[in-house]
């Protein structure tokens, strides 16, 4: 029987030969999901000589095989990793990506720096929720909301997120209900933004996240994201704060567009590669209307 070491070690050759970009970590993430343990756990066995056979070793045998076709490895394990949370995601829900964690962090830095003990937040285009669920587990005393479209998407964001009490609402997020106009602190978005002539380069994106999730309409990719930006202003009480996720080649398009929407001190961010990564802006503290006078 071969042990846990040489079994672990070909697994690791024989994805990284098929393209996989973290062979490594996607080995030791998929042995941990068979054999139920830690990384530190199976760092351990290693380290024992333990062997690996029967059943599991079928098992591993056969996710890696799956993962060399680029499934991407979240599918593979039902689980992704965000900030502090393990999240539920598989086919037909679009997998979060780590460098949506620093788009979280402005909202967060927001909360703090006005501090904000009950802040009214809502996630639009949530798919798997992990922004709702983030704000709700992060800040206590929030009322969170996740406003998710897509049939295939809505089972995975109340899983991820009612646990943390945030409210999931099944519908469009450009037309959200009425009543919530002017009661938001802070609108967090990933919405699709992806220009139609620019498909992902990465297999796992390409092949495998839904299109509904990827895609923005419009020539620009913009033609949601405009929509999402303006429901966002919509949402806002007065001084508000407003972040939107976006691809690189949109900073100067985006910025643009909050500002069209009525945004002020409009604001681009970068991710932890330095790539340009979001945009935000604060809802104007609106001058109220002088009511009308009749002359007889």
């Amino acid at each position: 029987m071969e042990t846990l070491s040489a079994v672990r070690l070909a697994a690791i050759t024989a994805l990284a030969n098929a393209g996989v970009p973290s062979p490594g970590v996607d080995a030791d993430l998929l042995l941990c999901h068979v054999l139920g343990i830690t990384r530190s756990e199976l760092k351990l066995r290693e380290l024992r000589g333990d062997s690996f056979g029967g059943d599991e070793r079928a098992q591993f045998t056969e996710l890696v095989a799956a993962r060399r076709t680029r499934i991407p490895l979240q599918h593979l394990t039902g689980l992704a990793y965000f900030r502090y949370l393990e999240l539920k995601v598989g086919p037909g829900v679009f997998t979060p990506r780590p460098e949506t964690e620093t788009v979280v962090q402005l909202g967060l830095d927001f909360i703090a720096e006005h501090g904000l003990d009950e802040p009214n937040c809502i996630d639009l285009c949530a798919g798997s929720g992990a922004i709702a669920a983030a704000l709700a587990s992060e800040v206590p005393g929030s009322r969170v909301w996740a406003v998710e479209l897509s049939d295939q998407a809505i089972g995975y964001t109340r899983s991820n997120c009612e646990p943390h009490g945030v409210t999931v609402l099944h519908q469009d997020a450009t037309s959200v209900p009425v009543e919530f106009e002017g009661t938001m602190d802070l609108v967090i978005s990933n919405p699709p933004y992806i220009p139609p002539n620019a498909i992902p380069r990465e297999a796992e994106v390409r092949d495998h996240d839904p299109q509904m999730a990827l895609y923005g309409l419009g020539e620009d990719g913009l033609q949601i994201p405009r929509a999402i930006s303006a429901q966002a202003m919509e949402l806002l009480r007065p001084g508000g704060y407003f972040v939107m996720e976006h691809a690189e080649v949109q900073e100067a398009s985006a910025a643009q567009m909050l500002r069209d929407a009525g945004f002020e001190r409009v604001t681009g961010h970068q991710d932890l590669t330095g790539r340009a990564r979001a945009t935000s802006g604060y809802a104007p503290h609106r001058e109220p209307v002088p009511p009308t006078t009749h002359h007889a």
